[in-house]
């Protein structure tokens, strides 16, 4: 494993190659423990060192060392698995997640097949699952540069309402990129002259209805000309209120509706597959830097997923008629067979554009509050008006 790892690493921009050696070994820990507990990684680790201890001390020194930039480590990774993306818009989401009660985790995550893989992140001393757009700032400025350094420029940005700021707004408009993001109830709408419409809250919508304003403008400061959807779905309180650069229509909300799978990304990172919590590890930028050992597993997974689906090798490890696991899960038991047989693994990193060839059903009681698909708000009789 080490050694299929090794070499896609070793392109990256380190100030020392020995770092990219301990690098490659964390991410062999953590793809053959499913977890980031550093003790048990030491058992993977072929090295000269005698002692438990002195393993677990290089990986201490490797997350200490500030010289280590996420961007410079990851991005030439990233970078290389999209050369193949073509033309196809990029859909990206942007969201937050407290870790330890103490750091707040800001990611902006590609998403790709019902899960999300990393872009670019940073990890803040902030309490809060709330930052401004300062703190945004720099994430998209070096998400633009990976993007655009992959000759991709078609980007769709989806955020939840805690990021609904026209000065967020403004500067993806600045970029190029387009946006769905969802505002809060007490955002005021105006007509391009200047004259009040309504608040975002004070619109009556029936369950199943939708409303769609289009050229309209944001706040007091008049920031737009945007367009605005609001929906009421069956059996929820909680309205959908999207705002959006591109007109609106009920598709919409199916393309928010995507925002969730960075959901399931951060619960990959924890729970759900590498168990952040077993690292013990409780600064800011050492969790940063261990987030690049989590990005290239995730991105090293996916790819091996999306790899064996295209061959059609799928069911080799899943055993569902119809695609029942994750592409990361797909991956992870694909390197667990391969390895188990002494086949190669890890022969190239790529993500590829399009539809999922192989789309899973939906699972009864899977879907979580408010999130639907766009056949599921026609079943639902949505009554479009403007």
């Amino acid at each position: 494993m080490y050694h299929a790892v090794l070499p896609h690493l070793l392109p990256s921009l380190w100030n020392d190659v020995r770092n990219a050696h301990t690098c490659a070994w964390m991410v062999t820990g953590l793809l053959m423990t499913h977890s980031s507990s550093f003790s048990a990684w030491v058992a993977h680790v072929h090295s000269r060192a005698q002692y438990a201890q002195s393993v677990e001390r290089r990986f201490s020194r490797w997350l200490d060392n500030d010289a280590l930039n996420p961007v410079d480590l990851y991005g030439p990774l990233i970078l290389r698995a999209l050369k193949d993306w073509g033309e196809t818009r990029v859909v990206l989401a942007l969201d937050t997640s407290v870790l330890f009660e103490g750091e707040c985790w800001i990611q902006v995550a590609l998403l790709y097949r019902g899960r999300s893989v990393p872009l670019v992140w940073r990890v803040l001393q902030h309490p809060s699952a709330q930052v401004s757009f300062e703190m945004l700032a720099p994430l998209l400025v070096d998400a633009q540069g990976i993007l655009e350094a992959a000759g991709l420029s078609e980007v769709l940005l989806l955020a939840d309402r805690g990021f609904a700021d026209t000065a967020l707004m403004g500067c993806l408009q600045a970029m190029g990129w387009h946006y769905r993001i969802r505002i809060k109830k007490n955002l005021t709408l105006y007509t391009c002259a200047g004259q009040r419409v309504c608040k975002v809250g004070e619109v009556a919508l029936k369950p199943g209805e939708a409303k769609f304003y289009h050229h309209i403008r944001l706040t007091q400061e008049q920031f737009g000309p945007v367009h605005v959807a609001l929906a009421q779905p069956h059996g929820l309180e909680d309205p959908w209120q999207v705002v959006s650069d591109e007109p609106t229509s009920l598709t919409t909300f199916e393309e928010y509706g995507w925002r969730f799978q960075i959901e399931e990304g951060f619960k990959d990172n924890k729970s759900g597959g590498f168990r952040l919590e077993d690292s013990h590890v409780r600064d800011a930028g050492k969790l940063e830097r261990l987030l690049v050992v989590f990005a290239v597993a995730m991105l090293m997974l996916v790819s091996e997923g999306t790899g064996w689906v295209e061959q059609g090798r799928r069911r080799t490890v899943d055993p569902h008629w119809q695609r029942g696991l994750s592409y990361l899960k797909i991956g992870w038991r694909a390197l667990n067979y391969a390895l188990s047989r002494g086949a190669a693994v890890l022969r190239t990193v790529c993500l590829l554009p399009g539809p999922d060839p192989e789309r899973p059903p939906p699972r009864k009681g899977d879907r979580r509050p408010g999130e639907f698909s766009l056949d599921t708000f026609w079943a639902l009789a949505f009554r479009p008006s403007s």
